[in-house]
């Protein structure tokens, strides 16, 4: 029997439909480490640093996320690029281009940063917790810490990160604040384009710290180990050895994947400048003290609950940056040294991995009892990745160009104009921070 004009149209929209859903299971299979970096980008440090900046410059700190994305996205796509091609970290690949006590050297500056991020992370969950309750900021500091080294110690990574990514969705509330207070769109516009620049140290240094905890010397090893990772849970080849339609499919794969999560990270981040801008900026509140002040921003939309949303954000991106922040040093330390590494790995597989994972978080508890608070110690945690990335940038842009290890796939000319831009726009304002 021949189909009626009905049924025909029937199954061309059964089919439309079918082709869409095909699309949007392969766009979201696309996304992996990228998003999941993103995601970590806006930790509790960022929260802070843009909360800071947003709260002291008012919207002319919003030119710096748009900036920056271009930027950012480069720096990215290239770490992960240098994963997907060669197969190896960013550290086993630097051992390669320049001598080993140079990446010896950058190690331990990454260390030291990532150890201070951590330490800030967890006492600012501490305190978010505190602001639940109303005490034992401290006992909450510690439990935050035990229960994210189990985690990165016992589950394998993947299999809790699915979950924890959900309450990062707390972050939008920053977004629903613009829609509950009144906004002057045309001067968001303007500010954003032109904004007032104060060339002081406070200015600077609050420049410096936005680039920092935006472009993160973590995020670089995170990503190239991530896809390393990934070839090796699915048994992928590197991109010298395949085919070269398959490979350049793995390219745009990654590259949506990491604009994506970027895109995504930095209009959280936005939104978070724009949010305390016209609450916290505007009600005159202009240095950020404690969490407290901080959580004032959301009360326009969330009112006696701004502490609870607040206090959310902190606590659930802190659990997907901790791991991610010394999950970074151990991929460091252990490919500058060719040793075992991988949170997919077992503790006995990878002793020396494991334990840098440890140690890192270990010390990283004892900067809970700085006198600093939680909120200046997330600040200054961004400002010290500002400055610790500009050499590792410089490193890994000039790996990223060489045919040795990248073979065929070394990063085109808007990767390198815009990661060369990173590099020299970081080292130009941290130059000028101590110079002021």
């Amino acid at each position: 029997m021949n189909d009626t004009p009905n049924d025909s149209a029937g199954h061309q929209l059964e089919s439309a439909a079918t082709h869409a859903k095909r699309k949007i299971q392969l766009g979201v299979g696309r996304l992996g480490p990228g998003l999941i970096t993103g995601a970590a980008d806006d930790d509790p440090s960022g929260i802070a640093t843009y909360s800071q900046a947003g709260a002291q410059f008012g919207l002319n700190m919003l030119w710096t996320l748009v900036f920056t994305y271009p930027l950012m996205v480069a720096v990215q796509v290239i770490s992960a690029r240098i994963g997907r091609v060669t197969g190896k970290g960013l550290a086993a690949n630097l051992v390669e281009t320049i001598p080993q006590w140079a990446v010896v050297a950058f190690v331990l500056m990454l260390f030291v940063a990532n150890t201070i991020n951590i330490g800030a992370d967890i006492a600012a969950m501490g305190a978010a917790a505190e602001l639940l309750v109303g005490s034992g900021a401290t006992v909450f500091t510690i439990l935050a810490a035990a229960v994210s080294l189990l985690l990165q110690v016992l589950v394998p990574y993947h299999a809790y990160v699915r979950y924890l990514k959900w309450l990062t969705l707390v972050l939008f509330a920053y977004v629903g604040v613009v829609f509950a207070v009144h906004i002057d769109w045309g001067e968001v516009a303007v500010r954003v384009v032109a904004p007032q620049i104060q060339l002081s140290a406070d200015w600077i240094t609050v420049v410096v710290a936005v680039f920092g905890t935006t472009i993160s010397p973590y995020l670089f090893f995170w990503q190239t180990a991530e896809e390393v990772e990934d070839m090796e849970l699915h048994h992928k080849p590197d991109l010298n050895h395949m085919p070269a339609d398959a490979a350049r499919r793995q390219l745009r794969r990654l590259a949506i994947d990491t604009f994506t999560g970027m895109a995504i990270s930095n209009l959280i981040a936005f939104f978070i400048i724009l949010t305390t801008a016209v609450t916290l900026h505007q009600s005159g509140i202009t240095n950020i003290q404690t969490s407290e002040q901080a959580a004032q921003a959301l009360r326009p939309i969330a009112g006696p609950l701004a502490f609870v949303l607040f206090s959310f954000g902190i606590i659930g991106t802190g659990f997907l940056a901790v791991p991610v922040l010394a999950g970074s040093c151990g991929y460091a330390v252990s490919e500058a040294f060719g040793l075992p590494k991988g949170l997919e790995k077992k503790p006995g597989e990878a002793k020396t991995f494991y334990g840098v994972i440890v140690a890192a978080t270990v010390i990283a508890v004892a900067v809970v009892f700085s006198p600093i608070s939680p909120i200046k110690m997330l600040f200054w945690s961004a400002v010290i990745n500002g400055v610790v990335a500009v050499p590792i940038l410089g490193a890994m842009m000039v790996l990223g160009h060489r045919h040795q290890q990248m073979g065929a796939y070394v990063a085109n000319p808007w990767q390198r104009i815009f990661g060369w831009a990173a590099t020299g726009v970081m080292a130009a304002a941290v130059v000028a921070m101590f110079a002021l």
